[in-house]
């Protein structure tokens, strides 16, 4: 799409530093590599070369999506109808439309919380840490500003008995020590963080109701992994060679679309899903994640192998 990540002063990525309830860590080299970017940076940079390739941005919510005689029927915040021929859903992890198209996922419990924020201080420019802590995990990597983007994921369970976010880092998280260091050390770019309620981790369909889902649409995958943006890059590169298959009559009918879309996105995808939930359940387990470094310090190649589980190969045009 012509877009550098680097010419926007994203940060290379080289090495996953790695510790669990104990402090106990490990360093190891990232088998593919990876790079570190604000969402407002490159989706703002996504949203520019859209415009300026003729595309129209419509700043409305959608509230339904109707399919009737092959074709669709978008009704949004405003009473507006809009018509189009195909429907892709990049709404992200959970959205009130999962309700109105009656996904299965939406009525399964959601029991985790996610919060972010961005912070000044000192951290290696090719590292990204993930340091676990009893009901969860935070990483910590540089974004192209040069501060450091802090994310962590818990259950409710952990975090309900706490009055708020900053005594839930000091009393639980703090027992980690880098993490401990880290909020010691590191002082907020944000007026308060930015929290997400309601994540669910549960097994969505990459086509509802004839919408090509993709992202977190259409799974999402434990950020523990590290995997959720090049996913989402990917499905979708996935689903517009398809539809351009389809308009160039290499594919004959919607039907065909679908079940393409969705052979595709569950052999390129599924596997990596289903191995970020062992590997996270696995960290939840002290004792076993606790066996897993200690293995990993004597077989080094142990960690690349398991981080390749959850990656796919590099991809091509």
């Amino acid at each position: 799409m012509g877009l550098d990540p680097f010419s926007y002063n994203a940060v290379a990525i080289t090495q996953l530093t790695l510790s669990n309830t104990k402090s106990r860590k490990i360093t190891t080299e990232l088998p593919l590599g990876g790079f570190g970017i604000s969402r407002y940076c490159i989706d703002k940079a996504l949203l520019d070369i859209a415009i300026s390739q003729g595309v129209t941005i419509i700043q409305e919510s959608v509230t339904n999506i109707v399919f009737r005689n092959d074709k669709f029927e978008i009704h949004t915040n405003r009473n507006t109808a809009y018509k189009a021929k195909y429907v892709i859903g990049a709404y992200g992890k959970r959205s009130n439309l999962d309700v109105s198209l009656s996904r299965k996922f939406i009525k399964e419990s959601s029991p985790y919380l996610a919060v972010k924020a961005h912070y000044r201080g000192d951290l290696s420019d090719n590292e990204v840490h993930l340091h676990n802590f009893k009901g969860g995990y935070c990483g910590l990597s540089k974004v192209e500003t040069g501060l450091i983007n802090v994310c962590y994921i818990t259950d409710y369970k952990s975090f309900k008995k706490y009055k708020n976010i900053e005594d839930f880092q000091n009393k639980i998280m703090s027992q980690n020590k880098y993490l401990r260091e880290a909020f010691k050390n590191y002082k907020m770019a944000f007026d308060k963080p930015l929290t997400i309620s309601q994540v669910s981790f549960a097994h969505k369909q990459p086509v509802e109701n004839h919408i090509l889902m993709c992202g977190d649409s259409a799974g999402m995958i434990h950020p523990l992994a590290g995997n959720g943006m090049s996913m989402a890059i990917r499905s979708a590169q996935m689903v517009s060679n398809l539809i351009i298959k389809l308009e160039n009559g290499e594919i004959s009918s919607r039907e065909e679309l679908e079940k393409s879309y969705t052979q595709q996105w569950n052999a390129e995808f599924r596997s990596r899903l289903n191995a970020g939930h062992i590997i996270a359940k696995l960290f939840r387990i002290t004792l076993l994640s606790d066996l897993l470094i200690r293995v990993a310090k004597v077989f080094p190649f142990i960690l690349p192998t398991i981080i390749k589980r959850t990656h796919g190969k590099p991809m091509t045009v």
